[in-house]
């Protein structure tokens, strides 16, 4: 399913960054004696940013039941407007919440970690390049 079950030490990580995002709610996993945790993001937002993704449609009354009218029905190369997140460390977007988006520093903190079985996109454009000032130079005087 779309319900992550991490690890107490992952729980730990998104309990330390993202307190306000998150819910962890304790399971029991068979045959396993350590503690474990299902990752609840508590944050639905709508924040894709359909013309910078590579394509999206949406159910019709046609073709979907009514309850997802309006909703997504597929979208390719997500994209998300991270002025539009309201500051979340940890969501999902209304309409497809299908992937668990992160902020960079919770990736950072699970790959430094060494947490396996996750796998990471990148859904905000590139930061836009600085432009460069041109230091103005003085033509010699001819004297």
């Amino acid at each position: 399913g779309l319900t992550p079950v991490v690890h107490a030490s992952v729980a730990a990580i998104f309990r330390e960054l993202a307190p306000d995002d998150v819910q962890l709610i304790p399971v029991e996993v068979e045959r396993e004696p350590e503690s474990f945790f299902i990752l609840v993001a508590t944050r639905l937002v709508r924040c894709l940013d359909e013309t910078a993704c590579a394509e999206v449609s949406h159910y019709t009354a046609e073709d979907g039941p009514p309850e997802r009218v309006g909703h997504y029905r597929t979208v390719r190369g997500l994209r998300i407007d991270p002025v539009k997140t309201e500051g979340a460390r940890v969501l999902r977007t209304w309409g497809w919440p299908v992937s668990l988006i992160v902020s960079e520093g919770i990736k950072e903190a699970l790959e430094h970690a060494g947490v396996s079985g996750v796998r990471f996109a990148e859904v905000t454009p590139p930061a836009a390049p600085r432009k460069r000032r041109r230091k103005s130079r003085s033509k010699p005087r001819r004297g």
